[in-house]
């Protein structure tokens, strides 16, 4: 077991503060990509298991809220799917994307409409327009944006060339104009 995975563990059960120690010694990613859960970060941990302050915690120490699993989930995925509507409101607050698609161009809002998460579907109808708004003002004014996982742009060109046919399903244009939208790296947030 290693390191990284006992920190992905210890987000899961919830131990706030053996996660915090964790932290705070420095020698733990928590942005690292747990490949044998098909590449989830502590905080896609956090999101599903509903552990608020544990997302703010970590995003307090890098964690980015950009990352995406194999498939393009993102933790307001996760959060959509289980109905955790206090942490899509936490990740709205910290401007997380939270209108992303995943490789199939299914979004949070549409993860919770299939799963049947009607308090998270109606949050996110209206996050989403307030969040392409966020995304515009900042473009405007300069301001980075932490939106963009670089690791998976490669991997969804690698997909891309392995499934040319999911590159021309029906959610083609709104993968696109996301993408277009999303032009700063992730690394640079710009949180408040």
């Amino acid at each position: 077991m290693t390191d990284m995975t006992r920190l992905h563990q210890a987000v899961a059960i919830g131990d706030y503060n053996l996660v915090m120690r964790m932290l705070k010694k420095g020698l733990y990613n928590p942005n690292h990509k747990d490949e044998d859960w098909n590449d989830r970060t502590p905080l896609h941990w956090a999101a599903i298991k509903g552990h608020i302050e544990m997302i703010r915690l970590l995003i307090a120490y890098g964690a980015r809220p950009c990352l995406v699993t194999d498939v393009g989930w993102t933790p307001a995925h996760f959060a959509a799917e289980s109905g955790r509507l206090g942490v899509l409101k936490v990740l709205h607050i910290l401007h997380a994307a939270i209108d992303a698609p995943d490789f199939f161009g299914d979004t949070p809002k549409r993860i919770a409409q299939i799963y049947g998460q009607e308090e998270c579907m109606d949050f996110l109808e209206g996050a989403e327009v307030e969040c392409q708004a966020y995304r515009l003002m900042a473009q405007e004014e300069g301001l980075p944006l932490d939106q963009k996982d670089e690791e998976w742009e490669l991997k969804k060109q690698e997909l891309g060339k392995i499934f040319p046919s999911l590159n021309q399903n029906k959610n083609r244009k709104k993968i696109q104009k996301f993408q277009g939208s999303h032009q700063t790296p992730c690394g640079q947030a710009h949180l408040h």
